[in-house]
């Protein structure tokens, strides 16, 4: 398989678990965190470049966000993709730890200042960060 093909089959399968879970929430009655589900990773796509141009923002922490892209850009993790859910959730625990890093070193109001989306999806990025609600 060449690897523009296997790209497209990890995007399918990524995109697939992540329409899944936003369903699921949807089907559970929780359409307020299926809204902050499905904005979400725009919305940290956006942050992510927010905060590596930050000048605020020490390089190692930089380094950091860009070793999370590439992590998240290749094929190659530490669960692969095309494993329903169990895919997606290593992934997802990995953004969730580099933000707790960030959150914890650079603290909260700086996540603020560039966070694009809704106040829910900024609590939802928080909840999945520090695993509670403060």
């Amino acid at each position: 398989m060449a690897p523009w093909q296997w790209f497209l089959l990890v995007f399918a399968v990524a995109l697939a678990g992540y329409t899944a879970l936003v369903a699921a929430l949807v089907l559970a009655g929780r359409r307020s965190d299926a809204r902050s589900v499905a904005g979400s990773i725009p919305d940290c796509v956006v942050l992510f470049k927010r905060l590596a141009t930050d000048p605020r923002v020490a390089w190692w922490r930089k380094a950091t966000l860009a070793g999370l892209i590439v992590y998240l850009a290749t094929p190659i993790d530490v669960v692969p993709d095309f494993i329903p859910v169990a895919g997606q959730l290593d992934d997802a625990i990995v953004v969730a730890l580099v933000l707790r890093t960030m959150l914890r070193s650079q603290g909260e109001p700086l996540l603020r200042e560039h966070w694009p989306g809704p106040p829910q999806s900024l609590e939802f990025i928080r909840r999945m960060a520090y695993g509670k609600r403060d």
